[in-house]
Protein backbone atom coordinates (compact mmCIF):
# COMPACT_ATOMS: atom_id res chain seq x y z
CA UNK A 1 0.00 0.00 0.00
CA UNK A 2 2.78 2.45 0.92
CA UNK A 3 4.69 2.05 -2.13
CA UNK A 4 1.01 2.61 -4.52
CA UNK A 5 0.37 5.56 -2.04
CA UNK A 6 3.75 6.93 -3.09
CA UNK A 7 2.90 6.87 -6.68
CA UNK A 8 -0.26 8.10 -6.21
CA UNK A 9 1.11 11.27 -4.61
CA UNK A 10 3.55 11.66 -7.25
CA UNK A 11 0.88 11.34 -9.72
CA UNK A 12 -1.27 14.33 -7.70
CA UNK A 13 1.82 16.45 -7.81
CA UNK A 14 3.40 15.81 -11.68
CA UNK A 15 0.31 15.24 -13.66
CA UNK A 16 -2.83 17.59 -11.75
CA UNK A 17 -0.16 19.93 -10.96
CA UNK A 18 -1.96 20.12 -7.43
CA UNK A 19 -0.43 22.29 -4.45
CA UNK A 20 2.22 21.33 -1.69
CA UNK A 21 -1.15 21.50 0.74
CA UNK A 22 -3.91 20.01 -1.14
CA UNK A 23 -1.63 17.21 -1.35
CA UNK A 24 -0.71 17.01 2.30
CA UNK A 25 -4.46 17.23 2.69
CA UNK A 26 -4.90 14.03 0.70
CA UNK A 27 -2.19 12.22 2.57
CA UNK A 28 -3.36 12.79 6.04
CA UNK A 29 -7.14 11.73 5.04
CA UNK A 30 -5.84 8.47 3.66
CA UNK A 31 -2.91 7.80 6.45
CA UNK A 32 -3.94 9.90 9.12
CA UNK A 33 -3.66 13.27 10.77
CA UNK A 34 -1.58 14.09 13.92
CA UNK A 35 -3.69 16.98 14.53
CA UNK A 36 -7.01 14.78 14.64
CA UNK A 37 -5.65 12.65 17.59
CA UNK A 38 -6.53 8.89 17.10
CA UNK A 39 -9.00 9.29 14.27
CA UNK A 40 -7.78 6.67 11.32
CA UNK A 41 -6.89 7.76 8.19
CA UNK A 42 -8.35 5.76 5.52
CA UNK A 43 -5.18 3.14 5.20
CA UNK A 44 -5.11 2.53 8.82
CA UNK A 45 -8.83 1.23 9.17
CA UNK A 46 -7.89 -0.95 6.52
CA UNK A 47 -5.06 -2.79 8.77
CA UNK A 48 -7.40 -2.18 11.76
CA UNK A 49 -10.34 -4.42 10.29
CA UNK A 50 -7.76 -6.46 8.57
CA UNK A 51 -8.27 -5.93 4.74
CA UNK A 52 -4.74 -6.74 3.36
CA UNK A 53 -4.77 -4.59 -0.10
CA UNK A 54 -6.64 -1.90 -1.20
CA UNK A 55 -8.38 -4.35 -3.96
CA UNK A 56 -9.93 -6.12 -1.13
CA UNK A 57 -11.88 -2.81 -0.53
CA UNK A 58 -15.97 -3.33 -1.11
CA UNK A 59 -18.56 -0.22 -0.89
CA UNK A 60 -19.37 -2.16 2.56
CA UNK A 61 -15.89 -1.13 3.62
CA UNK A 62 -16.89 2.45 2.38
CA UNK A 63 -19.62 2.31 4.71
CA UNK A 64 -17.87 0.51 7.95
CA UNK A 65 -15.07 3.54 7.65
CA UNK A 66 -17.72 6.29 6.96
CA UNK A 67 -19.44 4.88 10.11
CA UNK A 68 -16.48 4.48 12.13
CA UNK A 69 -15.69 8.14 11.94
CA UNK A 70 -19.32 9.36 12.75
CA UNK A 71 -18.96 7.27 15.91
CA UNK A 72 -15.63 9.48 16.02
CA UNK A 73 -17.48 12.50 16.15
CA UNK A 74 -15.45 13.72 13.24
CA UNK A 75 -17.54 16.42 11.29
CA UNK A 76 -19.66 16.13 8.01
CA UNK A 77 -17.63 18.45 6.36
CA UNK A 78 -14.34 16.56 7.12
CA UNK A 79 -16.08 13.04 6.36
CA UNK A 80 -17.05 14.32 3.26
CA UNK A 81 -13.49 15.20 2.24
CA UNK A 82 -11.94 12.19 3.74
CA UNK A 83 -14.43 9.81 1.16
CA UNK A 84 -13.26 12.49 -1.94
CA UNK A 85 -9.85 11.70 -0.98
CA UNK A 86 -10.29 7.91 -1.34
CA UNK A 87 -12.40 8.14 -4.21
CA UNK A 88 -9.41 10.39 -5.87
CA UNK A 89 -7.26 7.43 -5.09
CA UNK A 90 -9.41 4.51 -7.02
CA UNK A 91 -9.78 6.86 -9.86
CA UNK A 92 -6.37 6.42 -9.87
CA UNK A 93 -6.39 2.80 -9.07
CA UNK A 94 -8.48 2.15 -12.36
CA UNK A 95 -6.21 4.36 -13.97
CA UNK A 96 -3.10 2.82 -13.51
CA UNK A 97 -5.07 -0.72 -14.46
CA UNK A 98 -4.21 -1.70 -10.61
CA UNK A 99 -8.41 -2.53 -10.23
CA UNK A 100 -10.89 -3.24 -12.75
CA UNK A 101 -14.06 -2.06 -10.66
CA UNK A 102 -14.11 0.97 -8.12
CA UNK A 103 -15.36 -0.13 -5.26
CA UNK A 104 -16.12 3.28 -3.95
CA UNK A 105 -17.79 5.38 -6.76
CA UNK A 106 -21.28 4.69 -5.67
CA UNK A 107 -20.44 5.88 -1.75
CA UNK A 108 -22.45 8.89 -1.05
CA UNK A 109 -21.07 11.16 1.90
CA UNK A 110 -23.10 12.34 5.08
CA UNK A 111 -25.53 15.47 3.32
CA UNK A 112 -23.50 18.96 4.36
CA UNK A 113 -25.35 21.65 5.48
CA UNK A 114 -25.27 24.47 3.71
CA UNK A 115 -23.20 27.01 4.66
CA UNK A 116 -22.77 30.29 3.19
CA UNK A 117 -19.18 32.06 2.94
CA UNK A 118 -17.81 34.90 5.04
CA UNK A 119 -16.75 37.79 4.26
CA UNK A 120 -15.50 41.13 5.33
CA UNK A 121 -17.46 44.39 4.84
CA UNK A 122 -16.32 47.10 3.36
CA UNK A 123 -15.17 48.67 6.60
CA UNK A 124 -13.51 45.85 8.11
CA UNK A 125 -11.37 45.20 4.28
CA UNK A 126 -10.47 48.91 4.79
CA UNK A 127 -9.58 49.08 8.82
CA UNK A 128 -7.60 45.88 7.20
CA UNK A 129 -5.39 47.15 4.61
CA UNK A 130 -4.49 49.95 6.30
CA UNK A 131 -2.95 47.69 9.28
CA UNK A 132 0.55 46.82 7.79
CA UNK A 133 3.05 49.79 8.25
CA UNK A 134 4.43 51.72 5.62
CA UNK A 135 7.22 52.05 7.17
CA UNK A 136 9.67 48.69 7.04
CA UNK A 137 10.17 46.27 4.14
CA UNK A 138 7.78 43.80 5.43
CA UNK A 139 4.66 46.19 6.16
CA UNK A 140 5.18 47.41 2.62
CA UNK A 141 5.25 43.98 1.48
CA UNK A 142 2.59 42.92 3.25
CA UNK A 143 0.81 45.72 2.27
CA UNK A 144 0.95 44.39 -1.54
CA UNK A 145 -0.29 41.43 -0.45
CA UNK A 146 -3.39 42.47 1.09
CA UNK A 147 -4.24 44.13 -1.87
CA UNK A 148 -3.62 41.79 -4.63
CA UNK A 149 -5.78 39.42 -3.05
CA UNK A 150 -8.36 41.34 -2.25
CA UNK A 151 -8.09 42.91 -5.73
CA UNK A 152 -7.92 39.63 -7.37
CA UNK A 153 -9.40 36.81 -5.75
CA UNK A 154 -6.20 34.94 -6.29
CA UNK A 155 -5.92 31.66 -3.92
CA UNK A 156 -3.29 31.67 -1.57
CA UNK A 157 -1.02 28.78 -3.12
CA UNK A 158 -1.23 30.96 -6.61
CA UNK A 159 0.01 34.23 -3.89
CA UNK A 160 3.03 32.08 -3.38
CA UNK A 161 3.21 30.35 -6.75
CA UNK A 162 3.69 33.87 -8.51
CA UNK A 163 7.04 35.11 -10.44
CA UNK A 164 7.80 38.56 -11.46
CA UNK A 165 7.32 37.63 -14.80
CA UNK A 166 3.79 36.74 -14.27
CA UNK A 167 2.77 40.54 -13.04
CA UNK A 168 2.08 43.44 -16.01
CA UNK A 169 1.90 46.53 -13.69
CA UNK A 170 1.31 48.26 -17.14
CA UNK A 171 -1.75 46.53 -17.87
CA UNK A 172 -3.03 45.48 -14.40
CA UNK A 173 -2.74 41.86 -15.67
CA UNK A 174 -1.54 38.89 -13.79
CA UNK A 175 -0.87 35.36 -15.50
CA UNK A 176 -1.63 32.71 -12.92
CA UNK A 177 -1.19 28.99 -12.69
CA UNK A 178 -4.44 27.31 -11.34
CA UNK A 179 -5.60 24.16 -9.87
CA UNK A 180 -4.79 21.63 -12.13
CA UNK A 181 -2.16 23.55 -14.02
CA UNK A 182 -5.35 25.47 -15.79
CA UNK A 183 -3.99 29.34 -16.69
CA UNK A 184 -6.00 31.77 -16.50
CA UNK A 185 -5.85 35.93 -16.56
CA UNK A 186 -6.89 37.92 -13.44
CA UNK A 187 -6.85 42.10 -13.54
CA UNK A 188 -6.31 44.14 -10.74
CA UNK A 189 -6.96 47.96 -9.66
CA UNK A 190 -4.76 50.60 -9.19
CA UNK A 191 -4.46 50.34 -5.76
CA UNK A 192 -3.24 46.92 -6.00
CA UNK A 193 -0.88 48.06 -8.63
CA UNK A 194 0.37 50.90 -6.41
CA UNK A 195 1.17 49.18 -3.99
CA UNK A 196 2.87 46.38 -5.84
CA UNK A 197 5.35 48.69 -7.74
CA UNK A 198 6.32 50.62 -4.15
CA UNK A 199 6.73 47.00 -3.27
CA UNK A 200 9.04 46.00 -6.37
CA UNK A 201 10.45 49.71 -5.67
CA UNK A 202 11.52 50.23 -2.16
CA UNK A 203 11.12 46.94 -0.21
CA UNK A 204 11.69 44.22 -2.63
CA UNK A 205 15.15 45.28 -2.54
CA UNK A 206 15.78 45.57 0.82
CA UNK A 207 14.94 42.37 1.02
CA UNK A 208 17.78 41.13 -1.28
CA UNK A 209 20.41 38.54 -0.28
CA UNK A 210 22.97 36.11 -2.36
CA UNK A 211 20.13 33.02 -1.66
CA UNK A 212 17.25 34.77 -2.69
CA UNK A 213 14.93 33.32 -5.23
CA UNK A 214 15.44 35.72 -7.95
CA UNK A 215 11.89 34.63 -9.98
CA UNK A 216 9.75 34.84 -6.64
CA UNK A 217 7.42 37.82 -6.29
CA UNK A 218 7.09 37.76 -2.41
CA UNK A 219 10.10 37.24 -0.56
CA UNK A 220 10.89 36.91 2.86
CA UNK A 221 13.73 38.93 4.91
CA UNK A 222 16.49 36.27 3.93
CA UNK A 223 15.44 36.69 0.33
CA UNK A 224 13.51 33.24 -0.27
CA UNK A 225 10.19 32.70 -1.64
CA UNK A 226 7.54 33.62 1.05
CA UNK A 227 5.94 30.59 2.36
CA UNK A 228 1.79 30.07 3.32
CA UNK A 229 2.43 29.43 6.60
CA UNK A 230 4.42 33.26 6.49
CA UNK A 231 1.46 34.48 4.72
CA UNK A 232 -1.59 33.16 7.16
CA UNK A 233 0.36 34.18 10.28
CA UNK A 234 0.59 37.88 8.78
CA UNK A 235 -3.30 37.64 7.52
CA UNK A 236 -3.98 36.74 11.45
CA UNK A 237 -1.51 39.33 12.78
CA UNK A 238 -3.06 42.19 10.08
CA UNK A 239 -6.41 41.03 11.74
CA UNK A 240 -6.25 41.19 15.27
CA UNK A 241 -4.18 45.11 14.78
CA UNK A 242 -6.93 46.69 12.77
CA UNK A 243 -9.36 44.79 15.74
CA UNK A 244 -11.59 42.72 13.44
CA UNK A 245 -13.51 40.22 15.58
CA UNK A 246 -13.01 37.53 13.00
CA UNK A 247 -10.55 35.17 12.31
CA UNK A 248 -8.86 36.51 9.20
CA UNK A 249 -7.41 34.10 6.70
CA UNK A 250 -6.67 33.94 2.58
CA UNK A 251 -9.61 32.34 1.40
CA UNK A 252 -11.70 34.97 3.06
CA UNK A 253 -10.29 37.57 1.12
CA UNK A 254 -11.10 35.70 -2.08
CA UNK A 255 -14.50 35.57 -0.57
CA UNK A 256 -14.75 38.96 0.11
CA UNK A 257 -13.62 39.36 -3.82
CA UNK A 258 -16.04 37.27 -4.96
CA UNK A 259 -18.79 38.91 -2.64
CA UNK A 260 -18.12 42.70 -3.21
CA UNK A 261 -17.56 42.26 -6.85
CA UNK A 262 -21.25 40.28 -7.39
CA UNK A 263 -22.29 43.14 -5.06
CA UNK A 264 -21.05 45.70 -7.39
CA UNK A 265 -23.26 44.40 -10.22
CA UNK A 266 -20.81 42.10 -11.57
CA UNK A 267 -21.63 39.46 -13.87
CA UNK A 268 -21.20 35.99 -12.21
CA UNK A 269 -19.64 34.65 -15.13
CA UNK A 270 -16.78 36.97 -15.02
CA UNK A 271 -16.20 36.25 -11.41
CA UNK A 272 -16.55 32.66 -12.03
CA UNK A 273 -13.66 33.29 -14.98
CA UNK A 274 -11.33 35.30 -12.35
CA UNK A 275 -12.04 32.92 -9.94
CA UNK A 276 -10.80 30.09 -11.87
CA UNK A 277 -13.87 28.12 -10.80
CA UNK A 278 -14.49 25.05 -13.64
CA UNK A 279 -17.97 24.93 -12.49
CA UNK A 280 -20.68 28.07 -12.20
CA UNK A 281 -22.29 26.33 -9.56
CA UNK A 282 -19.04 26.69 -7.21
CA UNK A 283 -19.82 30.57 -7.68
CA UNK A 284 -23.28 30.89 -7.53
CA UNK A 285 -22.84 30.33 -3.49
CA UNK A 286 -21.40 34.11 -3.45
CA UNK A 287 -25.00 35.16 -5.12
CA UNK A 288 -26.69 33.81 -1.86
CA UNK A 289 -24.48 35.40 0.00
CA UNK A 290 -25.26 39.19 -1.75
CA UNK A 291 -29.06 38.23 -1.56
CA UNK A 292 -28.15 37.72 2.07
CA UNK A 293 -26.50 41.39 2.69
CA UNK A 294 -29.28 42.39 0.47
CA UNK A 295 -32.13 41.37 2.68
CA UNK A 296 -30.19 42.82 6.28
CA UNK A 297 -29.92 46.38 4.39
CA UNK A 298 -33.46 45.98 3.29
CA UNK A 299 -35.23 44.93 6.84
CA UNK A 300 -32.89 48.02 8.08
CA UNK A 301 -33.49 50.62 6.09
CA UNK A 302 -37.48 50.21 4.90
CA UNK A 303 -39.59 51.77 7.26
CA UNK A 304 -42.36 48.99 6.05
CA UNK A 305 -39.65 46.41 6.81
CA UNK A 306 -38.90 47.54 10.52
CA UNK A 307 -42.90 48.08 11.12
CA UNK A 308 -43.43 44.60 10.53
CA UNK A 309 -40.27 43.20 12.13
CA UNK A 310 -41.07 45.24 15.41
CA UNK A 311 -44.57 43.86 15.19
CA UNK A 312 -43.58 40.33 14.62
CA UNK A 313 -41.42 40.64 18.26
Amino acid sequence: MQTLLKRYVDYLSAERGFSPCTIRNYSQDLMGNKSEGKVLGFLQFLQIINVKTLKDVTRFTMREYIGYLMEEGVSRRSISRKVSSVRSLYRYLMREGYIEENPVSLTTSPKLDKRLPNCLSEGEINRLLSAPSADTPQGIRDMAILELIYASGLRLSEVVSLDLDQINLVTGQIKVLGKGSKERVVLIGEMAINALKKYLESARPHLLSTKMDRSALFINRFGNRLSERSIQNMLGNMGQKAGIDKRIYPHLLRHTFATHMLDGGADLRVVQELLGHSSLSTTQIYTHVTQTQAKKVYLAAHPMARNENSNAK
